[in-house]
This record gives C-alpha cells, sequence and structure tokens, in this order.
C-alpha cells in the first residue's frame, strides 16, 4: 500500500509502506514495454496485484520522463462523462479554464515526456479508450499506463496479464518449491506484520502452502487471511477457507469499500458483466479446473443463454478477466481460479438452478467416457486419451455427483468402467477407488454392473489384489452367463488367464488367453481380440517361445485395420524381444523404440516401464553394462511412479534379474550402484531420450533380418511378394487384413525406398532377389502368407 508523494513529485506517485513481493518477471516486461509502446494496459482477475506493479513500474522508469509520472485514480468515479475532468485535475490542469478539459490537458502536456497511470478503469472503459487513444494521437511523447479487469481495445495498446503469485505444488509436485514461493512469501511478511515473530515452520509450512492455493495465490485474499492470523492459528483459517467471503473481511479501512472484503472485491467484478455474462458466470462455476468452448455451450447454453451467444459471452468474461484463457498443443481451454468459482456457485446457489445445472454437468461427461469408449480401438484413441486426461477433474466431479445422488450410482458405474485404460494407463489407485465406491453404490446384477466388474478386476489384479480380483470375477462370470453377455464372457476369459499368470499357473493362463482370442474373433470384437493376442504374444516373447510372430503379426494386422496404436505398441515390444532371443539386437532395439514412441505419445507408463526394462536387457545383451545400470535405474523409478505390481508380467522376473546380476558383475558393486542412481535422478525427458539413443552395430555385426529384403521393413518385404503375385491394393489389403489405404501407404513406401515408378518394377525387383537367394547368396525368402486376422466388421 502506499500513501505518502514522492520528494519533488507532489501530485505524482504515492509511496509504498508496505514491501513489494515477487513479479521480477513481469516488472521488467512492463518496463520494457513502457520503452516502446505508447498504450501498456495491465489486466488480471480483481485482487491480483496490477495497481501495486503499475505503481512499482511507473516508480522505477520515472528518470525517463521528465515530463513527470501521475497517478490517476479512477476507482470512485460514478460518471463517465467526468473522465476527461477527473484527469485533469490529478494532473493539476487549471481547473478555472473555460476550455474544455481534454483541450486543457493536451495543452499542458504538449511536448513534454510524460508518462499517466490511469488506474482502475474497467467501469469506465469505453471512455478510457477514446480519452487514452484521443490523447496519445495528439501527444507523440506521452505514455499512458493503464489497470483494467479488461484491456482497453485501442490501436497500439499492449497488454500485460497479469496471473497470481507462483504458489507450491500438492505434494510437493511442483517447479515452484514452497521457500521459493511468492505467495507463501507475501503471507508470511503480512502475517509477520499482524503477529510479530511469524514464520513459516515445518509445523505449519503444509497449512500455508494449502492456503495459498486455496485462495490462487491472489494477493489482496492472502493479505485478508493473514489479517485473521489476529483471532486464529493458521489451521484454523485453512479450515474456515470454505466459507472465504464470509471469512476474509479485512481489508484496510483505507482502501476502497470494494477493497475491504473479498465478497465486495467479486461483486465488483460481477456488476461489471452483462446480465447474460453474470448467468454464464453462474453456470461455469459447476466446472472443476478448466473447460472448452464445446462443454460450455453443451452444459450452460438454454434457460436465458442461445448457444450461438456462448462464444461471444466466454469471450466477454475472458475480456473481463472472470476466464483465464490458456492454450495448450492448439487446444483452447477456460480456466476460473477457485475463488471465482466459489463466488459464481453462491450465485448459482441463490439462482434455484443448482441441481439442473450439476446434472447437465455430469450428463455432458457422462456422453464422453461413453464415446471414448466406443471409440477406444480406433485412429481416435490418442486424441481421447489426451482428452481426458484434461477432463480429468471434471470426469471426478462428474461421478462424484452420480455416487451421491439418489437413483444415479448405475450411471456412476458405467462411467466408472468406460474410464478402464485411463484409470489403469494414469490414475491407478484413484481408479481402484472408485471402482471400490461404484460397485457399492450400484448392486443391480445386469450388464453395467458385469462390465464394471471385469474391469474392476483388471484394477485389482495390477495393483495385486489377488483375492478381489477373483470375487469380481466369480461374480461377473455368474451375472454374464445367465444374461448370455458373450462378449463379458470373452474379457472373463482373458482376465482369468491373467490371474492365473499372476498366480504362477503359466500354462492354464495362456489356454484362457486363447479361449478369450477365439471368442473375441468369433463375434469380431477387435478390442478384446487385440488384448489377448498381445497377451499371448508377449508371454511367448519373454518365455522365448515360437509363435511370436504369427500372434504378434495377426494383433499388428487387427490394429493396422483399424488405426489403432496402443495395443499395436505391445505386440511390438513382443517382436522387438522375439528379436533378442534371435541375438538381432539391431531390429530389437528398432522396434522397441517404435513401441517406445507410441507409449510415450500416449502416456502409458505400464507400457513405458516395459519398453525400459527391454532396452536394459538389450544393452547388456551387447555388453554395454553402464547403459545397462543407468536403465536399470530409470525402470526402478517409472515402477514406482506406476504403482502397478505388474504380476501379470512375472516372467518378465527372470529377465531382469539375469540383467542385474550380469551388469553388476561386469561393473562392480560400487559402479552398478553409482549408474543405478543416476538413472533414477534422471527426469522423464531425459530419461526417454537416453533411451533412444542412436545404437551402433555390435561388433560382430549384426544377424542378418531374417525374413526381410534390405532396405525394406518386415511388413513392406511381405508386402512386395504380394506385388510381386499381382495382387491388386485391394487384394493385399484383403490378404493381411489392412485397410486399403494402409496398404497403399506401404506400396509408396517401397516404390520411394527402390527408387522406382511402377510395380512392375518392383515386382521384378522381388524376383531377382528370389534368384539371388536359391543360389545361396542370402537366406530364403519370407512367405506372404500369415495367419489372418478375423474380420471384425
Amino acid at each position: 500500500m502506499r500513501t505518502r508523494a514522492v520528494r519533488g513529485e507532489p501530485a505524482g506517485l504515492p509511496a509504498e509502506v508496505t514491501s513489494f513481493v515477487g513479479r521480477r518477471h513481469e516488472l521488467a516486461e512492463l518496463k520494457r514495454l513502457l520503452g516502446s509502446a505508447h498504450v501498456v494496459t495491465v489486466i488480471g482477475v480483481g485482487g491480483v496485484g496490477k495497481t501495486r506493479l503499475a505503481l512499482r513500474a511507473a516508480e522505477e522508469v520515472h528518470r525517463s520522463f521528465p515530463g513527470g509520472v501521475r497517478l490517476v485514480e479512477l476507482a470512485a468515479l460514478e460518471d463517465p462523462g467526468l473522465l476527461a475532468q477527473a484527469v485533469a485535475e490529478a494532473l493539476m490542469v487549471n481547473q478555472h479554464s473555460t476550455r474544455p478539459p481534454l483541450d486543457a490537458l493536451v495543452e499542458r502536456l504538449q511536448g513534454r515526456q510524460s508518462l499517466i497511470v490511469l488506474d482502475n478503469c474497467e467501469h469506465v472503459l469505453a471512455e478510457c479508450a477514446v480519452l487514452v487513444d484521443t490523447l496519445v494521437r495528439a501527444l507523440p511523447e506521452l505514455r499512458v499506463l493503464a489497470t483494467s479487469r479488461q484491456a482497453l481495445g485501442i490501436s497500439g495498446e499492449r497488454i500485460v496479464e497479469l496471473a497470481p503469485l507462483p504458489m507450491p505444488g500438492p505434494d510437493g509436485d511442483s517447479a515452484v518449491p514452497l521457500a521459493e514461493s511468492d505467495a507463501v512469501r507475501l503471507f508470511a511478511e503480512r502475517a509477520a506484520a499482524v503477529v510479530p515473530g511469524f514464520e513459516v515452520t515445518e509445523e505449519n509450512e503444509e497449512a500455508v502452502a494449502e492456503i495459498c492455493r486455496r485462495l490462487d495465490g491472489l494477493p489482496l485474499a492472502l493479505e485478508m487471511a493473514a489479517v485473521r492470523l489476529r483471532a486464529l492459528s493458521v489451521g484454523q483459517v485453512l479450515e474456515r477457507l470454505d466459507d472465504r467471503f464470509r471469512l476474509l473481511t479485512g481489508g484496510s479501512r483505507a482502501a476502497l469499500p470494494r477493497q475491504r472484503t473479498l465478497r465486495a472485491l467479486f461483486e465488483w467484478s460481477y456488476e461489471l458483466c452483462t446480465g447474460q455474462e453474470r448467468l454464464l458466470w453462474q453456470r461455469v462455476s459447476v466446472f472443476v479446473g478448466c473447460l472448452d468452448l464445446e462443454a460450455a455451450e453443451q452444459v450452460c447454453a438454454g434457460d436465458g443463454i442461445a448457444r450461438e451467444d456462448v462464444l461471444e459471452l466466454v469471450a466477454g468474461l475472458v475480456d473481463k478477466s472472470v476466464l483465464l484463457r490458456r492454450e495448450s498443443d492448439g487446444a483452447v481451454r477456460y480456466c476460473l481460479l477457485d475463488t471465482v468459482r466459489q463466488f459464481g456457485r453462491e450465485q448459482l446457489a441463490a439462482s434455484g438452478e443448482e441441481a439442473t445445472l450439476h446434472r447437465r454437468h455430469r450428463d455432458y461427461y457422462r456422453k464422453i467416457t461413453s464415446r471414448a469408449w466406443a471409440e477406444l480401438f480406433s485412429s481416435a484413441q490418442q486424441s481421447w486419451v489426451e482428452r481426458l486426461q484434461r477432463d480429468h477433474a471434471n470426469l471426478r466431479k462428474a461421478l462424484d455427483w452420480s455416487l451421491r445422488e439418489p437413483g444415479e450410482a448405475e450411471t456412476g458405474l458405467a462411467m466408472t468402467a468406460e474410464l478402464l485404460y485411463h484409470w489403469s494407463g494414469y490414475h491407478l489407485s484413484e481408479g481402484a477407488g472408485w471402482f471400490d465406491r461404484s460397485l457399492a453404490a450400484a448392486a443391480e446384477p445386469g450388464e453395467v454392473r458385469a462390465h464394471a466388474l471385469w474391469a474392476g478386476a483388471w484394477i485389482a489384479l495390477l495393483r495385486g489384489d489377488c483375492a478381489t480380483t477373483l470375487a469380481r470375477l466369480e461374480e461377473a462370470t455368474a451375472i454374464a452367463e445367465r444374461l448370455g453377455l458373450r462378449v463379458t464372457l470373452g474379457y472373463i476369459a482373458f482376465l482369468s488367464g491373467m490371474a492365473a499368470v499372476s498366480g504362477g499357473d503359466l500354462e492354464n493362463g495362456m489356454r484362457r488367453y486363447e479361449e478369450a482370442a477365439a471368442v473375441h474373433r468369433a463375434l469380431g470384437n477387435p478390442i478384446g481380440l487385440a488384448l489377448a493376442l498381445n497377451r499371448l504374444a508377449l508371454a511367448n516373447a519373454f518365455l522365448g517361445r515360437p509363435g511370436v510372430r504369427d500372434l504378434a503379426e495377426e494383433c499388428l494386422a487387427l490394429c493396422d485395420l483399424y488405426g489403432e496404436g496402443w495395443h499395436r505398441a505391445y505386440a511390438l515390444l513382443a517382436v522387438a524381444i522375439d528379436a533378442w532371443h534371435r541375438d538381432d539386437m539391431r531390429e530389437a532395439c528398432e522396434i522397441d523404440n517404435e513401441s517406445l514412441r507410441h507409449n510415450t505419445a500416449v502416456g502409458d507408463q505400464l507400457g513405458l516401464g516395459m519398453n525400459l526394462e527391454a532396452h536394459a536387457w538389450f544393452a547388456a545383451g551387447e555388453q554395454k553394462y553402464e547403459r545397462a545400470a543407468r536403465l536399470l535405474g530409470v525402470v526402478r523409478t517409472c515402477w514406482q511412479a506406476v504403482g502397478a505390481r505388474l504380476p501379470e508380467f512375472r516372467y518378465m522376473g527372470r529377465w531382469h534379474d539375469e540383467c542385474e546380476a550380469a551388469t553388476r558383475e561386469a561393473l562392480g558393486e560400487h559402479a552398478f550402484q553409482a549408474e543405478v542412481s543416476r538413472g533414477a535422478a534422471m527426469t522423464r525427458e531425459e530419461a526417454l531420450a537416453y533411451a533412444v539413443l542412436e545404437r551402433a552395430p555390435a561388433a560382430r555385426g549384426p544377424a542378418p533380418f531374417e525374413g526381410r529384403i534390405a532396405p525394406l521393413t518386415r511388413r513392406e518385404t511381405e508386402i512386395a511378394h504380394l506385388v510381386a503375385e499381382g495382387l491388386s491394393n485391394k487384394d493385399i489389403a484383403g490378404r493381411l487384413v489392412i485397410s486399403q489405404r494402409t496398404a497403399e501407404g506401404h506400396i509408396e513406401h517401397i516404390l520411394d525406398k527402390l527408387g522406382f515408378k511402377s510395380r512392375a518394377q518392383v515386382a521384378a525387383w522381388v524376383q531377382e532377389r528370389l534368384s539371388e537367394r536359391a543360389d545361396g547368396s542370402a537366406s530364403g525368402p519370407v512367405s506372404a502368407r500369415r495367419r489372418p486376422a478375423a474380420r471384425t466388421t
């Protein structure tokens, strides 16, 4: 806060009487812009510190403005028509002149390098825009620094959007450690002012951090919370933040009325909105975290808001700093600070629409989970994975509402089951909790429960809870047999196989996998078939058994047909392990890297861990023991992060142990532990970059690529053989059970690699290679035949 004038500038800037915390980067940017732009506007939500930043910047650059730096406070101005007069008075322009105030201002500022700080423009925004535009056009040496909830919207204006102060993340997961958090520093300094000797200690640091998070790092709210320490402990302040608008009323008596309580601050922002913008503010408050435009249109339109108007209303709330625009990977989303959301929810509750909006919110995300499950095995897979991750907080809220609202538990159960891959790949422990809760809440023994039971059995198995797994599979079997749910029985066979393998009964497990594959192949269920095939391929690969390629390539063909990548990555891993068993290290690494790239793209931690395990084994197989040890360290961290016990892949244990033993013996204990520690300390990005390093051939040279004609891949070699047989693109697609477009793409790659322009040249080239091999100059050709996948249309 500032209360006294700077020496020599009786009408200039008020001086600071409390410390200025943080904002180093924003301050530097503001000073830079003031050196070149005529108009700079600091925008942001109420209480974020716009005025403090603007005044600090103006004070630090005042020597660059010999014509003077003047503050014009507009918060108390109620009549927009008096704006020019108010500015003239602040600049001490002759008040007795008969000339219009604007003309007098221009005359006074003519030829002077001056800076005017216009504070709190939002309620007279249009008038400020006209005034500022007129002044800077008439006075080329004038600079204007404005603060507002939204931009002035004039030509040449530069914007600095002020975010809340950086806060420590939950559970220490943050780029901003608690000791370096500006929000914590501000709270601690203000708290020490009201409670002498106050410090952030080990006993109160988590409560202080949570107060900062709950108040969104808003400086004014943090200062008000600190004032409450006169009567309450840190823990008591935190406990009462659910009713923050009642709690935080300790603003300075010298402040404007709207800055004396948190409620008054947001009521001011609310009044600046149009009627429809207020209605939208209320409705978007049902979301948690962020939302996109589609969600706003689906949930918030109707009953006073036309769907076609939602975009403009969203834009209006963004302009007024109620919604914060965030863009990532080309997707734009809109976020609400928690305090802004709480104010909106109070208004929503008062409107009587709260129950309706909560149901609309749940219904929207019910459609999302249904579509995601239906399109999981398709080319849209990755986009759905990313979308579910973005919407995680809202999915959680929709589930919670369903399980709390009478009569809605079965919908919550269905949503929980449809999020199976979301839970297994990213939120395993949380997913286990949702299955426990939803299965307990919805007991109707129908198809929905059967689905949830086998999906919940999978999650339990990944966490090593075999008793829960078997109990859920037994109940699911009874329901599926009674209702004739054949697809469900196929999944139960698959999960029974997983459970058997986890229990050490490998042979029975593989029989159940085969049974599952037969069921899903007969029913044309591609996702169930792909699951069974890749587990069979992986089991055979890890055990060094034959038949891996047939199984994996059937799975790959099925995945290619649908444009699917997740299950394809697991099938590729099986092929990589098979190549490793055949001592073809180059192929093993190339194929595992391809699998790793897709698992990285979708963020599958389980798949990444298996890929990195395999890379460690490959490195040890090439006697690159330092690399193997470092990768073992990476793997250790990866498995800890996953939280899965992986009993389903217990046959990996033998190879892990052999890799570790060989590496430890080769390096010695001290060097081994040092490399493991280096790997364990790597960030995810560093670990992935290290894993996919280009690898030189082993000293003995790579083994010939069995069944492949260089420079073609195995798949391209096979398609080249079919071209030589005279098959059309359509026939090739049918033979290999891939899409015609995929076949055409492979043929284009073949032509490009070989430098040919026609299929006839490819056919002649294949025949020439076959002749060479018949003469003994190369290994025998791969057969163009493969086990066809069942059609799943």
